[in-house]
């Protein structure tokens, strides 16, 4: 199964995307697929051996919308496989003025196969070249919104002067000596036909895919006004009412044009996140140093990097070395020292020093763009609740035709009420009960919230784990490498009466210079500063520790074996070396001329933020277990500093996956945090798996959330973040019912005397639509606590 991410353009309600999901679903090979109407984007399953990208775009076309195929963002490689770009969208290979790319070719020898090149208009390239993909195409749709709705404002205003229905001022006479009310029908004509043009095709798309939408809505009250009072001008006797199709038309058109401009805004993660990338690479071609796109970036090319460079693409030094800010990706705000056979990460920033990389991973493989493949993945997802709110929205379209119909029977036949009196409630039935706000209301929440995610950090996998998130009653840890570092560190130093503590750690520093044993490495560590003497003699004691000449006299380091083999004095510590040694720390002791001079405690150092991390949660009501493979008196040890109260202590790998298990057949909801490798069971079997500490190692599969950083604190943010959209869900969900149940029946004139004209219905459903968008897009206003270092600044 392959899984890619289609630029699917002209979506003009959420409607038209489930009329692309409806007709994509039928074709032979597709085992999923998902389309954002807020993103103008699909995500597709797709068996290889059955179907192809090719065919695939075929059938976006067949349903009546514009695909590129695979939309460029810029800076990708344009591979000779169907590719898949920085985004992990699918690329139209495009370059600069509108022209096909032929770097790579020419450069790897093979020719692009012509099934791979999509047509690519000029609108298209300079779109791309302005931006990334979706993105851009949201901002030229939201342009070409407006320059409709000022057409149509243009015209509506003469119209508004000369109709009856203005009625505030004598209008001057119609020019050429034209009949009035042919004036005002070349006028609404103007005000009407081309602005209204892109509701028609969306409705004749939605109707050939077997989908009521809000277009049908539109032309159904739009065109009935404007066809009735076209007949009414050349064919018989009635009341014209141009005026009022050509104001419902501008408040339709500004409320669009509103709502594609908010649209526009919940897709600034991914343009965010494109835009870490650098458009040029220094590359050395042919023992030449040539400037060249990011992406005709090869693999196996040697890449040349300078100061304050932006790092192209991922690769491994081959000569130099420098100091590289890896703070985007891995959250570590220390750069990084690179050297002849490290790793270098695409997007991060060299600080120091020049170098040379050979690429290895370009296009969509690289770090990058495995990170801005999840979060669309996850855009494209719907959420259980936004199932729900597609199936109303279709019903809405339905019931809303339904009653505009009986609303006009009922007026016209049964209650007597003239034609034009009837005509209009029924436009304003039609008008007012556009499905807009109600399939709007979740998957904007879920692409602000899932784009906020990214830009700190967590990548959420799919809107269910965004929403399944704010359900956990407790979370797991595992403590090595979470909530601990990973790696033994000294946390305490007891000296022996008489002695410093800084001279029993400089005598052990003296013996270990040199060692790369882990526990050297920790006192050397805890050390460093200290005036530490040269030793000589070192001898390794195995099992028990070492021995080196200090000063003349004979340093003995090791455990508590070795002293009593050495006959050393304890010097009163023996009771505190216990007391260490009971709570799970390695104790080494250090010995010198015969007589016990310190205690150096040495144990898996606890995460600075792993204290607070713990009593965030609990504040939020989330119950904070730890599991782990050390005894219970290790355990018991590190969970009382951390104040966590569930301690699952001594469990083997093969286990933890039970554990969960166990808790959650206590009917709680659980949550388990770990680092993607062994853990990988639990993470599959918790309720929300969250791997932290991913870094690079972005593509993990067992877990829902992958936390880019090594900072369990992050898991807070993620709560947070999740609870945050929730709530903008609920609350765009309860405006959009609560609006269609008021709206119904007061358009229908239920409340008679009082009812609302066409103009007004089309402004509170174009409102209504507005409201759900800025809603949503105030999510990113949410402070995410305890998050320092985001990926991306905004």
């Amino acid at each position: 199964m392959k899984t890619t991410v289609i630029d699917v353009r002209d979506l003009l309600s959420p409607l038209s995307a489930r009329g692309v999901e409806k007709q994509l679903a039928k074709v032979p090979g597709i085992k999923q697929v998902e389309v954002n109407y807020v993103a103008g984007s699909a995500t597709v399953i797709y068996d290889e051996a059955v179907t192809d990208l090719k065919a695939i775009k075929a059938h976006v076309h067949e349903c009546g919308y514009h695909c590129a195929g695979e939309r460029l963002p810029k800076h990708v490689c344009v591979p000779e496989d169907p590719p898949v770009a920085a985004a992990g969208i699918a690329i139209a290979p495009v370059a600069h003025a509108g022209h096909v790319h032929e770097g790579h070719a020419a450069h790897t020898g093979h020719e692009m196969p012509a099934e791979h090149v999509a047509p690519v208009s000029k609108e298209d390239a300079m779109m791309h070249e302005m931006g990334h993909g979706a993105g851009m195409d949201m901002h030229a749709m939201a342009l070409d919104m407006r320059n409709r709705f000022w057409i149509a404002l243009a015209f509506t205003i003469p119209v508004f002067v000369y109709s009856p229905m203005g009625g505030m001022f004598t209008p001057p006479a119609p020019p050429f000596g034209l009949p009035l009310n042919i004036w005002l029908f070349l006028l609404a004509s103007a005000a009407v036909i081309y602005p209204v043009w892109p509701f028609a095709i969306a409705a004749w798309r939605a109707l050939r895919n077997g989908v009521l939408n809000m277009a049908v809505l539109v032309m159904l009250s739009v065109g009935t006004g404007y066809v009735f009072s076209v007949g009414a001008t050349f064919f018989f006797e009635g009341v014209q009412f141009y005026e009022a199709v050509a104001v419902l038309l501008v408040f339709i058109l500004l409320g669009h044009w509103l709502e594609m401009r908010a649209r526009a805004g919940a897709s600034e993660a991914i343009r965010a996140l494109l835009d870490l990338a650098p458009p040029m690479a220094a590359v050395i071609r042919d023992g030449k140093e040539v400037e060249l796109p990011t992406a005709e970036v090869v693999a196996g090319d040697t890449v040349l990097i300078r100061p304050g460079n932006k790092i192209p693409v991922d690769g491994e030094v081959i000569e130099g070395e420098s100091q590289v800010d890896e703070s985007m990706l891995t959250g570590e705000s220390m750069p990084v020292g690179k050297k002849p056979g490290d790793t270098v990460i695409g997007a991060t920033i060299n600080k120091s020093g020049s170098f040379r990389y050979r690429a290895t991973k370009v296009g969509a493989d690289t770090a990058l763009a495995q990170i801005v493949k999840l979060v669309q993945e996850a855009q494209n997802s719907k959420a259980p609740a936004q199932l729900l709110a597609d199936r109303a929205s279709q019903w809405l379209v339905l019931i809303a035709v339904v009653i505009g119909l009986a609303t006009f029977a009922v007026w016209f036949w049964w209650i007597g009420q003239p034609l034009l009196f009837a005509l209009t409630l029924t436009i304003t039935v039609f008008v007012i009960a556009c499905p807009d706000a109600l399939g709007l209301a979740t998957p904007m929440a879920v692409m602000v919230g899932t784009g906020l995610g990214a830009m700190n950090g967590i990548l959420f996998k799919n809107a269910a784990a965004l929403e399944d998130a704010t359900k956990l009653d407790v979370i797991i840890f595992d403590k090595t490498g979470t909530l601990t570092l990973g790696q033994p560190e000294v946390v305490e130093v007891v000296a022996a009466p008489g002695t410093g503590a800084d001279a029993a750690l400089a005598l052990a520093a003296a013996v270990e210079q040199g060692s790369d044993h882990p526990l050297a490495q920790a006192i050397l560590r805890r050390a460093a500063g200290l005036n530490a003497e040269k030793a000589s003699g070192f001898a390794n004691i195995e099992g028990k520790g070492a021995q080196a000449e200090v000063a003349g006299r004979t340093v003995f380091l090791g455990n508590r074996r070795l002293m009593d083999e050495q006959r050393i004095d304890m010097a009163g510590l023996a009771e505190k070396a216990q007391e260490l040694q009971g709570g799970g720390r390695t104790v080494v002791h250090v010995a010198h001329g015969g007589k016990l001079v310190g205690l150096i405690a040495i144990a898996d150092a606890v995460r600075p933020s792993s204290a607070d991390t713990v009593a965030a949660l609990k504040r939020r009501g989330v119950q904070v277990a730890m599991l782990t493979g050390d005894n219970r008196g290790t355990a018991e040890r590190i969970a009382g500093m951390l104040g966590i109260d569930i301690v699952l202590a001594d469990v083997l790998p093969g286990q933890k996956t039970d554990k969960v298990k166990e808790l959650q057949a206590g009917g709680k909801k659980v949550g388990m945090v770990g680092d993607g490798v062994n853990d990988a069971p639990a993470l599959t079997q918790a309720d929300v798996g969250f791997a932290i500490g991913a870094g690079t190692d972005v593509a993990m599969e067992s877990a829902d959330v992958v936390l880019m950083k090594s900072d369990p604190f992050d898991v807070v943010g993620a709560i947070v973040l999740s609870r945050a959209t929730l709530r903008k869900m609920h609350q765009n969900l309860w405006w959009a019912v609560a609006y269609n149940v008021i709206a119904f029946p007061v358009a229908a004139g239920v409340f008679y005397p009082f009812v609302i004209s066409p103009e007004v219905a089309a402004l509170a459903m174009s409102g209504s639509s507005a409201l759900v968008a800025v809603n949503a897009l105030l999510l990113k206003r949410t402070r995410l606590e305890g998050i320092h270092s985001p990926m991306v600044v905004s």
